[in-house]
């Protein structure tokens, strides 16, 4: 199926976006569409903006945190020991 078939295409417009490893996407948007401030980068995978000389900084991740990890975030070692000493009280039919 060609051109003729398809009849005539929609008016495009072709944006560079640029991430902060330098490189350059250039996606095509409708004339009358909404351009996005951001696009992911299909290389590498950051955020890119339009402007090339300061584009966006790549978003801080996390890490991977086990449950202890956060366990220990809101309780002192004092406070596992009174805790663990309360439980083991239990078991033993103390309480």
């Amino acid at each position: 199926m060609g051109e003729a078939e398809r009849g005539e295409s929609a008016p495009r417009l072709r944006i560079s976006f640029w991430c902060s490893n330098r490189h350059e996407t250039q996606p095509s948007f409708a004339s009358d569409a909404q351009i996005p401030d951001t696009w992911d980068c299909p290389r590498c995978g950051l955020p890119a903006g339009k402007d090339r000389e300061s584009p966006p900084a790549a978003p801080r991740t996390e890490p991977y945190k086990t449950h202890l990890a956060y366990v220990r975030e809101r309780r002192s070692d004092a406070d596992g020991e009174a805790i663990l000493a309360e439980a083991l009280a239990k078991l033993r039919g103390e309480i």
